[in-house]
């Protein structure tokens, strides 16, 4: 059982995720795809560095069943700061997101704390919950500076009305480019992900994309957020044609725990 809140103990720096072009932050070219010979099945044939993809006993994303998370009384809220920086659009080929120029604020888990590094999103959703897939999932790529270590919040989209995030963004996605193209985004407000979380999922798990490095924390928010089906095609429209559906499959859980925290039944 994870006693308190997990512990964020991440085996990798940011030096190696950057040495072998990560999902995090890297604009390298693209060795994979969602698609044919260099979908997700095969990803672990394609490197010897992607191996954790297919022999990994740790992987994400995972379908989460409710009856058999464990609900931790140990486990505290999220303590989350965000502020309006400077903040620019970037395009991956599997993955649109937005980088920040300054401090963008943090995350405090058990004392420890993670700066906001990036987000970007996934359509369809990867995580699943009972095994309903979402219409789209955001990452909020968080590390921690005494470390390097990592910790990535997860929140679902459903279909219906705009989200008021990509608002602030669409013009800007409507001029992103291809691959590893940018677009200064000026002074982006993220406050609206202040917003307090009264449930969340959390578990150890992997990068979703090569080389699925393992050991990264998840922690999988509760509440579902809104986005339209006219920002669902804006955010998919500058992905590489490959990777339109960049969502990997659900992996084994492999005995792993999924702890749950729920401020309702404290």
């Amino acid at each position: 059982m994870l006693l308190m809140a997990p512990q964020f103990s991440i085996v990798f720096s940011l030096s190696l995720l950057l040495g072998i072009a990560s999902a995090i932050d890297v604009f390298g070219g693209m060795e994979f795809s969602y698609l044919g010979r260099d979908g997700p099945d095969r990803w672990g044939m394609l490197e010897p560095k992607f191996a954790p993809c297919s022999i990994g006993k740790r992987q994400s994303p995972i379908n989460i069943q409710r009856n058999q998370t464990v609900h931790n009384k140990l486990l505290k809220p999220l303590t989350r700061n965000y502020n309006s920086v400077n903040a620019t659009l970037f395009n991956k080929g599997y993955s649109v997101g937005v980088r920040f120029e300054e401090y963008p604020g943090d995350l405090w888990i058990n004392g420890k704390n993670y700066t906001l590094k990036q987000f970007h999103w996934h359509l369809p959703a990867e995580h699943q919950i009972e095994g309903q897939q979402f219409a789209a999932e955001l990452h909020l790529v968080h590390q921690a500076a005494v470390d390097g270590s990592f910790a990535v919040i997860a929140a679902f989209y459903q279909e219906s009305n705009a989200d008021p995030l990509i608002c602030r963004i669409i013009e800007g996605l409507k001029h992103l480019g291809g691959e590893n193209m940018t677009v200064p985004l000026g002074i982006l407000n993220i406050n609206e992900l202040n917003r307090r979380s009264r449930k969340y999922y959390t578990y150890v798990g992997s990068l979703t994309t090569p080389p699925c490095s393992e050991n990264v924390i998840w922690i999988i928010l509760g509440k579902v957020m809104s986005i339209s089906k006219e920002q669902i095609i804006a955010l998919d429209i500058p992905l590489n044609s490959d990777c339109k559906k960049n969502a990997r499959p659900c992996q084994p859980l492999n005995g792993r725990e999924v702890d749950m925290y729920d401020e309702l039944s404290c």
